[in-house]
């Protein structure tokens, strides 16, 4: 019997692209928050999400970089677990309760790539970088201090889609009135049967649900964004009409588990 959480599926089961969960993170994230067009937003939310009212456009663009594991030290395999991705978060509702919205999201990994689409992130091959901290004190060191400065870049097929710099200021005890929504995305997968593309086999809106989350050595500055104009992507319709706070922090967390709110294909 052929074994493996997810394909390809072999006698042993370890050739499959990503091990059973639960799956295990921790990372570094650089977030800048940011307003774009509402009314150029609101036509990407699917059925039933709705534009957060009292905060029309509000959005934050999300950089990581991270590792993963499940439960036979995959940590210990960097060339295939670890990961730096690029997202969009965007609030919105559902049927009356906040959420962030995940429009776009990015992956230097295909291991990460397939994880996203189990749990609902539209994940997208792209190459992040970011500045990284180092204990060693040195000018490339990028120090966790009162105006040091960071960057970070996105691109996808040779084409810039987003830049973003941080200038940070002070440390704070928590995120107060940010990142603070469950976020929600769509699993779809599409049928290529004849007749049956406009059918898909999965259409659902997923609520992600993180376990133990915990943020930690969190820096907040001032930001600076950008979503250059690409062919082939529609990302720059999102971009940013006003920049607010930016963070550094450390992050980890566990997923066990994923909330179905909708089945769109009933």
């Amino acid at each position: 019997m052929l074994k493996g959480f997810t394909a390809p599926r072999s006698p042993r089961g370890i050739a499959a692209l990503v091990p059973p969960p639960p799956w295990h993170f921790a990372g570094d994230v650089l977030a800048v928050e940011f307003w774009n067009d509402p009314d150029v937003s609101v036509q990407i939310l699917p059925a039933g999400v709705e534009l957060d009212e009292q905060c029309r456009g509000h959005s934050v663009a999300l950089f990581t970089d991270y590792q993963f594991t499940a439960q036979n030290d995959e940590h210990l395999d960097p060339a295939r677990y670890q990961c730096r991705g690029f997202s969009v978060l965007l609030d919105a509702m559902w049927k009356g309760t906040p959420i962030a919205w995940c429009p776009y999201c990015y992956v230097d990994n295909d291991a990460a790539l397939m994880r996203g689409w189990i749990q609902g992130y539209p994940r997208k091959f792209g190459t992040v970088h970011l500045t990284r901290t180092f204990a060693a004190a040195s000018m490339a060191s990028a120090p966790l201090v009162h105006d040091s400065r960071f960057s970070a870049r996105m691109s996808a097929h040779g084409r810039l889609l987003v830049q973003a710099s941080v200038t940070l200021r002070e440390k704070v005890e928590r995120l107060v009135g940010f990142l603070d929504r469950r976020i929600v995305g769509r699993r779809y997968f599409p049928r290529l049967s004849a007749g049956m593309h406009e059918k898909p086999a999965v259409d659902e809106l997923v609520r992600c649900v993180s376990d133990h989350p915990r943020i930690t050595n969190i820096w907040t500055g001032e930001g600076e964004l950008n979503f250059p104009e690409a062919y082939g992507e529609e990302l720059e319709m999102l971009g940013p009409l006003k920049v607010g706070r930016a963070y550094r922090f450390s992050f980890s967390y566990s997923v066990t588990d994923i909330e179905v709110l909708a089945d769109l294909t009933a």
